[in-house]
């Protein structure tokens, strides 16, 4: 079994930036992702474009090339993916971490191998677990967390949950694809962090009455053909065909709590020291998104790059 001086758990933006730093540093590496690269932007909506501009998405300076002042999920892939193959990146890809013992070293096993590190670091992000909303009929078929285009959503009733970039970005695309779009909004407005470009536009459609909405209003149960919900201290309800659940998505507090990491306060910020980004566990580092807890819009790609230098230059001070 090969030791390596670290093994990083994701293969995003901020764990391929942790790969690159641990090549500079001359340290033995691998990454292991339990899907594709940059899995979570795979499984971003086909035409979402990001908020930042590609400069402030780069990696380790690598020019991230696109027309579009706002690049799209494409784009990114196809920058990230690259970096991978011309980097010649050590990623074990469709291998999940299953445990990690600790002796001497840490020894992970994963659904495919076990592997022995000197460090960990964990870029795992947020979005695989859904923040539901634990209302009757959540599991419903006609219930989706996620959203990857419109097409399906022609001329039925959807309700979509919540105001943020997704639930703006669905409600608007489905409308303009023939969707009966109605959202359910627990808050008083639409959310204050809406792309700029994009916010006037929902919130134009919404007072024309094309998208209807309703505001401070909380979902009490789903039905087969119906949606309940709390408005104006009444139940009332929508005829129904989908359910756009686009509630936020959580990182995995489990695996962390496993690990033996604590969780702090109500937003479970995992305990860990902000220069080196060490957790209370020695040898197990955190980067990127997960570092927020619940707060998953505190950290981006732009904010977090600088994780993986001050992570790897702890770990070769201390090698």
């Amino acid at each position: 079994m090969n030791l390596y001086d670290v093994v990083i758990i994701g293969g995003g933006p901020i764990g391929i930036a942790c790969a690159i730093e641990a090549q500079k540093k001359n340290l033995s590496y691998l990454i292991i992702e339990k899907g594709t690269i940059a899995n979570s932007i795979y499984h971003y909506p086909l035409y979402m474009r990001f908020f930042s501009t590609a400069n402030l998405l780069e990696i380790d300076n690598i020019p991230f090339i696109t027309t579009d002042p706002k690049p799209g999920r494409k784009d990114a892939l196809e920058y990230f993916q690259a970096i991978v193959r011309t980097r010649k990146i050590n990623i074990h890809l469709y291998e999940e971490m299953l445990s990690v013992e600790k002796s001497k070293n840490f020894h992970i096993t994963t659904t495919k191998a076990t592997y022995e590190a000197k460090h960990i670091i964990l870029a795992t992000g947020f979005y695989d677990i859904p923040n539901l909303m634990h209302v009757k009929g959540e599991n419903l078929p006609k219930v989706k967390h996620y959203y990857t285009e419109p097409y399906p959503y022609t001329h039925q009733n959807v309700v979509v949950v919540g105001a943020s970039n997704s639930s703006v970005d669905a409600a608007l695309e489905i409308y303009r694809k023939g969707g009966n779009v109605t959202m359910l909004i627990r808050g008083s407005a639409i959310g204050e962090r809406v792309k700029y470009w994009i916010k006037p536009d929902i919130e134009n459609r919404i007072s024309e009455g094309s998208i209807k909405a309703y505001f401070n209003a909380q979902i009490t149960e789903i039905t087969e053909d119906k949606v309940f919900f709390q408005h104006e201290n009444e139940i009332k309800f929508l005829d129904n065909d989908f359910v756009l659940a686009l509630t936020g998505y959580l990182p995995n507090f489990k695996m962390l709590q496993n690990l033996g990491i604590e969780l702090q306060g109500e937003d479970l910020i995992p305990q860990h020291n902000t220069e080196t980004m060490e957790t209370n566990v020695k040898g197990i580092y955190l980067a990127g998104v997960v570092c927020g807890g619940k707060q998953t819009h505190l950290w981006f790609i732009e904010n977090s790059r600088i994780h993986a230098k001050m992570i790897m230059e702890h770990i070769s001070q201390s090698a």
